[in-house]
């Protein structure tokens, strides 16, 4: 089975946060970096930053509850 992309938009006091989902990555021994599992992004003008690892199964409900439960610990504009 290929890895889906999800992404979500979460409203908050008029603002508007854009989140995408990435497959993990494998290990890269040449440059010491272990491998990574599937990962939530939050992308703002041209950027991604990590914002939690992907729980793959999990409810679009229970996904949404995490993201704005993370952006309120970010303090971020609008929440």
């Amino acid at each position: 089975m290929s890895y889906k992309i999800q992404q979500h938009r979460i409203k908050r006091r008029g603002m508007s946060y854009h989140f995408v989902s990435y497959a993990g990555q494998p290990a890269n021994v040449r440059k010491g970096e272990e491998a990574t599992g599937p990962m939530w992004y939050m992308m703002r003008a041209g950027k991604r930053w990590p914002v939690m690892p992907q729980v793959l199964g999990q409810s679009e409900a229970e996904t949404m509850r995490e993201l704005g439960t993370w952006l309120e610990s970010q303090d971020a504009p609008g929440t």
